[in-house]
């Protein structure tokens, strides 16, 4: 049951009553619709959320009740096919959310050894679409971060392990509990940067597999254990490609996937859709989350687009358009987030800061079979 049309009415009183302004957090919360409190009953059925007492139970409820109405506005005002409402995150204020599921603010200067690639433009044709999804083994399925802020250790796994099964057509699992565990310079699961995950590979002479050393979700008390276990890939080196969204989506086809690090603002309350966000609704210096970049395409945007969650009755129809660029993103906040796991970008306006840090490994093995071309 969808409750869309008492949805739409108790956000219509709530926008009446209270201006659904940031401050409200703090005010007197008061008695709260009927709809909502129904609609929040199936919120912590769905994602079996329970609250230590009535008074944090009031205080989800009305943080509840905040980000749909953000979601709303989110909703109104992107420029792209975003629909935006209900997530397993929904009951938490921006700034948790942020610091259960994102990593350290990356920093205004690289470190020194992370090698730029030239910027630059790409040589040959770049083609109209490129999903690696498509192609059979190379992207291992979804992974869950939990509230382990490793989110820069699973996007670099996931590129090597892309990169290992396009090279060698050898299909490879590898261990982010590793890279949490034996890292110098991340914090584990209080957050890194790919190039941290890059360095312990390399540091480590390569991964052990998920099946010889599974991630738990924290680190291991007893700490590095990558002695124990054989090594199933490994890399030469790393790098960061230019800026250029033509040059990065030239690589992509060409090379496949890549880790890219990006604001997560509005990942918090996305249920499907490109998200065309503006500097002022996704900051692109404020690159906070890493992802793996799997592919490119265009699709047509709806007249008007209609939320199962967030129906608003009062909301003009949007014009059409012809057609709407979009980069394909793996997420790690498991399958049942997003688009089965993963989010889809605008591409061509640097969205939340997706050319900030275009990173991927460098995986030099000689195979005599022909290479994997990038599915359309």
């Amino acid at each position: 049951m969808m409750l869309t049309a008492h949805l739409s009415y108790f956000l219509a009183l709530l926008t009446a009553s209270q201006g659904l302004n940031d401050s409200f957090l703090t005010k007197d919360t008061g008695p709260r619709p009927l709809e909502l409190i129904e609609v929040f009953k199936l919120f912590q059925i769905k994602y079996n959320r329970s609250y230590a007492n009535p008074a944090e139970y009031a205080r989800r409820l009305n943080i509840f009740a905040h980000n749909l109405a953000q979601a709303q506005r989110l909703q109104e005002e992107d420029l792209g096919t975003a629909e935006f409402g209900e997530t397993p995150f929904s009951d938490l204020t921006e700034e948790e959310f942020g610091q259960l599921y994102g990593q350290q603010k990356a920093p205004k200067r690289i470190p020194n050894m992370v090698k730029k690639a030239g910027s630059e433009k790409w040589g040959q044709p770049v083609p109209s679409t490129c999903d690696w999804r498509k192609a059979t083994n190379i992207i291992s399925s979804i992974k869950n971060q939990k509230t382990c802020r490793c989110c820069w250790a699973i996007a670099a796994a996931d590129n090597i392990e892309a990169l290992w099964r396009i090279k060698t057509q050898h299909f490879v699992e590898v261990s982010v509990q590793e890279l949490l565990d034996c890292e110098r310079c991340g914090n584990g699961c209080d957050g890194g940067f790919v190039w941290d995950a890059y360095m312990t590979v390399l540091n480590n002479s390569g991964l052990a597999s998920e099946k010889d050393y599974p991630f738990k979700g924290y680190p291991n008390p007893h700490g590095c254990l990558a002695n124990r276990y054989k090594k199933v890939a490994w890399i030469q080196d790393f790098t960061m490609l230019g800026r250029d969204e033509q040059v990065i989506a030239g690589y992509l086809a060409t090379h496949g996937p890549i880790t890219v690090t990006i604001n997560m603002k509005l990942l918090q309350g996305y249920q499907k859709g490109v998200i065309k966000a503006t500097p002022t609704t996704c900051d692109p210096q404020q690159v906070d989350h890493s992802v793996l970049l799997v592919g490119f395409g265009k699709g047509k945007e709806k007249e008007d687009i209609q939320s199962g969650t967030i129906l608003s009755q009062t909301r003009k129809p949007r014009k059409p358009r012809r057609s709407v660029p979009y980069w394909i993103l793996k997420n790690s906040w498991g399958a049942e987030w997003g688009e089965k796991g993963y989010f889809r970008l605008y591409r061509g306006n640097n969205s939340c800061g997706i050319t900030k840090y275009p990173i991927t490994a460098c995986l030099d093995h000689p195979v005599k079979k022909p290479p994997i071309p990038c599915p359309p």
